[in-house]
């Protein structure tokens, strides 16, 4: 029986853990449908990147009181991690404060730190719970954000003070187990904060307070491991996801665009019949542009399961501010939609895709989204971490106009008029300096 938590414990944690590692899995497949991508060059350019995005949270701190408790979530999150360690081994090998003996001092001074974090994580979550829900920042209650969207942003605010708040009643109880000299509880940490939430439990008889320092570590590594595999079906996804993508992010000028190479052979054989052109490129493609989510490259799939869904995109929007039905939070949003109902489709015909007769265009973009973007590129700078919507907008707009030909009327006679007449008026070259002439 002395056994039974530590196989209780390590029991949970296989369980979690085969879930985690299925949903990893399952979110390789899905990013591995798209179509291949070269994202491998420039390897130390990427790594700074990575570094300054992801990492330093660069494009966050443009907005200093955000960024910086952005920032402090942030460092409290991966600080407050290096504690469950040693949860984690207590829980495996019936341990208690495994580290302390080991760290001396120092483990008194990280415990503290621990706190202070977790107090100023609090807070932080706090005054974003009030942003969302009291505020009402106008971003966060756009259309798209209805429903679901909503649930989820509010539903990580909670899980986060509800870590937190029972990380510290842990301490408080434990603090006071050491004061009482409980068998097991050594003398060790240092409680700046929980201590001013010992009064709630000093009445107490000693048993009761074993039994409830036991609850609230309990309740906090199976919150901790109910959070991990949450994080796959929330927005929150972008914890794990922000580092390979803003590492594969584009690297190229902010609107230079993809040249097809088709598409550039045509117009040089139109300009000059003799040029020779590279056999390489005249193979046609089977379709060009986009579609589906099989259409994209997987860095495009990727971007849509590391979109925070904050709206800094849709807000520097010009289409977006003027009232026009595009988002391009909305645009990753649906992109990631689309792809997890195809990794449900293939889940359940046994790992093959079978039509469903629906498509990511038409059925969840709509061309009147698409055509409203400037192609601008506020929505890319704005992300912070390097999500590129107007790529996904751009490819779906070559298929409708080089598949379809159903670009907007003023477009293709523009195209048309280029194609007959060399520029975009309706005039022929050798009326077109007529107006000269005339007195």
């Amino acid at each position: 029986m002395a056994y039974l938590p530590n196989l209780i414990f390590c029991t949970i944690l296989i369980i979690s853990v085969s879930f985690f590692t299925r949903n990893l899995k399952r979110i390789k497949r899905n990013i591995g449908l798209g179509r291949d991508l070269d994202r491998n060059d420039y390897p130390k350019l990427r790594m700074k990147n990575m570094l300054l995005l992801a990492f330093g949270q660069k494009k966050m701190i443009n907005r200093p009181v955000v960024g910086i408790l952005h920032l402090v979530v942030y460092v409290g999150f991966i600080l407050i991690n290096i504690e469950l360690l040693e949860i984690l081994l207590d829980g495996i090998f019936g341990t208690h404060r495994l580290f302390a003996p080991y760290l001396g001092s120092l483990y008194n001074f990280l415990i503290a730190m621990f706190e202070i974090f977790a107090l100023l994580v609090l807070v932080s979550v706090i005054f974003f719970w009030t942003r969302r829900n009291v505020s009402k920042i106008k971003r966060f209650w756009k259309s798209e954000m209805k429903g679901w969207p909503k649930q989820d942003a509010d539903n990580i605010l909670y899980f986060e003070v509800i870590l937190m708040v029972l990380f510290l009643s842990m301490n408080a109880t434990d603090s006071l187990l050491q004061n009482f000299g409980a068998e097991s509880y050594i003398k060790a940490g240092s409680f700046p904060v929980s201590q001013f939430l010992t009064p709630l439990f000093e009445e107490f008889k000693l048993e009761t307070l074993i039994i409830l320092e036991r609850s609230f570590w309990w309740l906090h590594i199976i919150g901790i491991f109910a959070f991990l595999n949450y994080l796959y079906y929330s927005k929150h996804l972008h914890i794990l996801l922000a580092f390979p993508n803003t590492y594969f992010a584009n690297l190229e000028i902010k609107g230079k665009f993809r040249v097809n190479p088709n598409i550039k052979s045509e117009v040089q054989l139109m300009l000059n019949p003799q040029a020779s052109i590279p056999e390489s490129s005249s193979t046609i493609p089977e379709k060009f542009g986009a579609t589906d989510v099989f259409d994209l490259s997987w860095v495009q799939l990727m971007n849509s399961y590391s979109c925070t869904e904050c709206g800094r995109c849709s807000s520097e929007c010009p289409a977006n501010i003027t009232g026009k039905k595009l988002s391009p939070r909305a645009i990753m949003m649906k992109t990631r939609d689309r792809l997890e109902e195809v990794g449900k489709n293939i889940n359940k015909n046994g790992g093959k895709f079978i039509s469903d007769g629906k498509q990511l265009l038409n059925d969840y973009i709509k061309p009147e989204e698409l055509w409203a973007c400037t192609s601008c590129n506020a929505c890319v700078e704005a992300c912070p971490i390097e999500i590129d919507p107007l790529s996904i907008i751009m490819e779906m707009r070559q298929y409708l106009t080089l598949e379809k030909s159903a670009a907007p009327t003023e477009l293709n006679s523009m195209m048309a008029n280029i194609e007959n007449n060399g520029a975009p008026w309706p005039f022929s070259n050798q009326d077109r300096l007529q107006w000269a002439n005339e007195e």
